[in-house]
C-alpha cells in the first residue's frame, strides 16, 4: 500500500514539473516611448556673423523610442541588448540660442539588469546598467551667409543606467515605466599638470560628456 502511494506521488510530481517550467519566463522583449532631456558640451567662445557669441552645442529635448530584448537568468537576473533613438535638433547656445539642423541620436548598449521580487509577482522594480556606444548623426545646415554645409556624424563610447518598475496584469504582458541616464564621452581637455614624487609630472585631462536623461513607458512581453 505504501509503495503504491509513493508511486502515485512520484508520477504526480513529474507530471506537474513541465507545467511549472512552462510558467517560468525565459526571455523578455519590449518597446519603449518617452521624452529625453539632452545636455551637450561647452567649447570656446565663437563670435558669429549675427553678432552673438556661441560657446556650446546641445541636442534639443525631444521624443525618443526604443527596443530591448533580454534573457532571464534565474528568477531575478537579466542580460540583453537595448537600442534607442532620439529624433532631435542640434542647437548652438551662448548669448543666444540658434537651431543648426535636424539630428538623430542612436544608442546601442548591452546591459545587465536585476528584477526584484519573485517572477510570479505582478509588480517588479528593476535596475540596470549597460556599456556600448552612441552615434550622433550628421547634420545638414545653412550658414548665415546662405551657404549650405554638413557636420559629419560620429560614434562615441557611452554607458547607460536606469531604474523603474514593471507591472504584469497578465503573466505574459506587462507595462514598464522608468528613468534612464546615458552619459556619452565626447573629449578630454587639458586641465593642467599633476606632479608626483614617484611618477613625475603629467597632464591631467578634464573629460567632457554629453548626457541624455530619459523618462519612458512601454510594453513588455515575457516568453
Amino acid at each position: 500500500m505504501l509503495k503504491r502511494v509513493a508511486w502515485m506521488m512520484a508520477v504526480a510530481s513529474l507530471s506537474g514539473a513541465p507545467a511549472a517550467l512552462a510558467q517560468e519566463p525565459r526571455a523578455e522583449i519590449g518597446v519603449t516611448l518617452g521624452w529625453t532631456f539632452s545636455d551637450g558640451v561647452e567649447g570656446q567662445d565663437i563670435r558669429a556673423l549675427d553678432g552673438n557669441v556661441y560657446n556650446r552645442v546641445d541636442p534639443k529635448d525631444s521624443f525618443k523610442w526604443g527596443l530591448y530584448g533580454g534573457a532571464l537568468i534565474g528568477p531575478n537576473a537579466e542580460v540583453g541588448f537595448m537600442f534607442s533613438q532620439q529624433l532631435t535638433t542640434l542647437e548652438a547656445g551662448g548669448t543666444a540660442t540658434r537651431e543648426i539642423g535636424d539630428m538623430t541620436t542612436s544608442n546601442y548598449h548591452a546591459y545587465f539588469g536585476y528584477n526584484f521580487f519573485d517572477p510570479a509577482e505582478r509588480v517588479r522594480p528593476y535596475l540596470f546598467g549597460g556599456l556600448g556606444a552612441t552615434t550622433f548623426g550628421s547634420v545638414d545646415y545653412t550658414r548665415l551667409n546662405g551657404v549650405s554645409g554638413t557636420i559629419s556624424g560620429e560614434t562615441q563610447f557611452s554607458t547607460t543606467w536606469g531604474a523603474g518598475v514593471k507591472v504584469f496584469p497578465n503573466p505574459k504582458i506587462g507595462i514598464r515605466v522608468g528613468a534612464q541616464w546615458t552619459p556619452v564621452y565626447i573629449k578630454s581637455d587639458s586641465a593642467g599638470w599633476w606632479c608626483d614624487p614617484y611618477w613625475g609630472c603629467y597632464v591631467v585631462g578634464d573629460a567632457k560628456y554629453a548626457s541624455q536623461f530619459d523618462f519612458t513607458g512601454g510594453v513588455s512581453f515575457r516568453f
